[in-house]
């Protein structure tokens, strides 16, 4: 999935440099894309404070001209693509399918 690389700039904000997991090297984890959700419906506000709640970091960015019309408007008509650590994109993706490790069988 090319299209959706992230590559750390200037975009990784402070209380977010200081949750997000760094390597041996202590250079940060690689991001991986989790999803693309919709503004519409909240669905990306849901989800980030599901992975807040579970201490996943994330970083949402948005496609396109996505950034400005969620600046103009308040949403963005493409949706929003979030980002999380790969070291934790496994333990995020069965958040979002409802599935838990600690879940009893």
């Amino acid at each position: 999935m090319d299209e959706h690389k992230l590559e750390w700039g200037r975009d990784l904000p402070g209380e977010l440099a200081e949750k997000w997991p760094r390597d041996e090297n202590g250079d940060f984890v690689p991001a991986a894309w989790l999803t693309r959700c919709a503004q519409l419906d909240l669905g990306d506000a849901i989800l980030t404070g599901v992975l807040d709640s579970c201490g996943i970091p994330y970083y949402k960015r948005f496609p396109h001209y996505g950034g400005f019309g969620n600046l103009m408007l308040g949403m963005s008509a493409e949706g929003v693509d979030i980002f999380v650590p790969e070291t934790m994109l496994e333990e995020a993706k069965n958040i979002i399918e409802g599935e838990s490790e600690d879940e009893e069988l």
